[in-house]
């Protein structure tokens, strides 16, 4: 899966993380960030990619592949009161 610069800016809106955040929870710098938000970069190199998705991930964000519908974000399965467990059935 590539991160887009729409899937990265969807799941910081769903953490609610600004491109601080994101940067330090990832171990990238703000200004790689904002340059591919923003479009100027039109990918992040494989290395980079890849911390932010484990970051996001690690916060409890999941991304959807594209199969037909399109690819996005949600957060991972949480139990009731926002909490994450391993159950395989939906709360």
């Amino acid at each position: 899966m590539e991160l887009t610069q729409e899937l990265c800016k969807a799941a910081r809106g769903l953490k609610q993380w600004s491109v601080k955040e994101l940067a330090e929870a990832a171990g990238l710098s703000v200004d790689t960030l904002r340059s591919f938000e923003s479009g100027r970069t039109k990918r992040l190199s494989v290395g980079n990619q890849n911390a932010a998705v484990t970051a996001f991930e690690a916060a409890g964000i999941e991304f959807i592949p594209e199969n037909g519908g399109g690819a996005g974000v949600r957060f991972a399965e949480r139990g009731k009161g926002g909490q994450r467990h391993s159950s395989s059935h939906p709360a």
